[in-house]
């Protein structure tokens, strides 16, 4: 397979990037279309959906031949868990899969089909990284991809502990108006490994062009400083 487009965000590295499709709406992103794929006739009727679901690729993890070299994991670490709970790789989301294969379904904010890149998907509330290749979309569907009533493992039994956000305006005011809101959401979710907790410690994450440094101690995240890449 080869990718039909790349995926274009505020995330230049995979550190900080919700961990699910959709809990951060406020985050745009861009599908751009690779040159065979450039044609406007392929998204005829597109804009009659709300949703689509992206088929990609977790292009950050090792390379495939570092896959190979190494045997697969039937278990994993879930972070909504705490890190310290093993379970199997498929009744998980976790990146560390067989197959680097990731589905995202994500809201469409508009449609551009004639750009210098071709036709444009303007979507929100994706978590992907900037530059994921993205092997095929489809559209999201009501009557078939809405469960409402289903269960869902673990996850009913666990609820994501969300950080108090202390963001100095003076700080706020080198992000673009557009996306502070969310960087705020990012931020409430803690993009720290869950096995760390040291908090002296200063993380950085890089979003747009900045990284954002910040400490976390006592549930409250504080954003100390904001310096360009």
């Amino acid at each position: 397979m080869t990718p039909i487009a790349y995926f274009h965000s505020s995330f230049p590295t995979k550190f900080g990037i919700p961990r699910q499709s959709g809990i951060v709406p406020e985050l745009r992103g861009r599908i751009v279309f690779e040159p065979p794929y450039r044609n406007m006739d392929a998204l005829r009727g597109l804009d009659g959906f709300d949703y689509i679901w992206i088929l990609w690729e977790f292009s950050a993890n090792k390379s495939q031949e570092e896959r190979r070299a190494s045997s697969w994991q039937p278990t994993v670490r879930p972070p909504l868990l705490g890190g310290n709970t093993q379970m199997g790789v498929f009744a998980t989301r976790s990146p560390y899969r067989p197959n680097p294969i990731g589905l995202s379904s994500v809201q469409i904010e508009s449609i551009e089909l004639s750009t210098t890149e071709g036709p444009v998907i303007h979507v929100l509330g994706a978590d992907l990284m900037d530059g994921t290749p993205i092997y095929d979309i489809k559209p999201y569907v009501t009557y078939a991809d809405c469960h409402p009533n289903a269960r869902s493992g673990f996850v009913d039994e666990r609820q994501w502990q969300q950080l108090t956000v202390v963001f100095p305006p003076h700080l706020q005011a080198l992000i673009n108006p557009k996306n502070r809101e969310a960087l705020t959401r990012v931020l409430a979710l803690d993009p720290r490994p869950q096995y760390q907790d040291n908090p002296d410690k200063i993380y950085g994450m890089p979003y747009e062009n900045y990284d954002i440094q910040f400490k976390v101690a006592n549930n409250t995240l504080t954003v100390i400083n904001i310096k360009p890449l």
